[in-house]
């Protein structure tokens, strides 16, 4: 069955251009970003690569940790890495796994589990649905999943604000609406009675029964 939010994320172990790796020990109480890649030197994830090693002080920032993965051996990952530098600006500055058995991406669901063979000989049409975002929270739970096509660019900008509304909502009983940004108001959990809304947040708004927006916590 695919993955679902809120689901464990598989641990596995895996070759990578740092070395081989467990999951988990890597990841350690990090929240993580772990995005992939159908094959090596295909033209829209190299522009990916070098966008996410240019906005790693970002992750950074936020104490997240950036994992990428394609199901090329880590061996082209170094020579790909020096076709994103020249192309890009920058190289990935984060470890990249060789998924060559194709274990990784069975296990989070991007091909089906029957898949047979491996990386060789494989084409990017073979492997377009392993294109996905996944990030995890510290408690190793799936917290957001997103797809994309692999004619479509992935917006790393976005995937930074939502965890930064995520890891502000996991510390206050808040949510964020549409097209929030940090620093605006944010909306208060329906968990929250309007007694305890007025002392958690003096001030609040009432829009609706169901919809009473605060100041964003600070």
């Amino acid at each position: 069955m695919p993955l679902q939010i809120n689901e464990v994320a598989p641990d596995f172990t895996a070759e990578t251009t740092d070395g081989p790796m467990r999951f988990y020990d890597w990841a350690g109480d990090h929240w993580v970003v772990l995005f992939s890649h159908p094959k090596d030197f295909t033209p829209v994830c190299t522009t990916e690569l070098g966008a996410v090693a240019k906005l790693k002080p970002a992750f950074d920032k936020r104490g997240v940790k950036v994992i990428g993965l394609s199901v090329d051996p880590v061996e082209n990952h170094s020579k790909w890495a020096l076709d994103i530098a020249e192309t890009q600006g920058m190289a990935p500055n984060f470890p990249m796994i060789g998924d060559t058995d194709l274990k990784v991406s069975k296990l989070y669901g991007m091909l089906p589990a029957d898949t047979a063979g491996t990386a060789d000989n494989r084409t990017p049409a073979n492997n377009a649905t392993v294109r996905n975002v996944f990030i995890i929270g510290p408690d190793k739970l799936i917290k957001l999943m997103i797809a994309y096509p692999m004619t479509t660019g992935r917006n790393f900008d976005e995937i930074i604000r939502v965890i930064d509304s995520m890891q502000m909502t996991a510390k206050n009983k808040v949510a964020t609406p549409a097209d929030w940004q940090p620093g605006e108001d944010v909306i208060i959990s329906g968990a929250v009675s309007d007694e305890d809304a007025k002392t958690l947040f003096p001030g609040y708004v009432t829009l609706k029964p169901y919809l009473r927006t605060t100041k964003q916590p600070t």
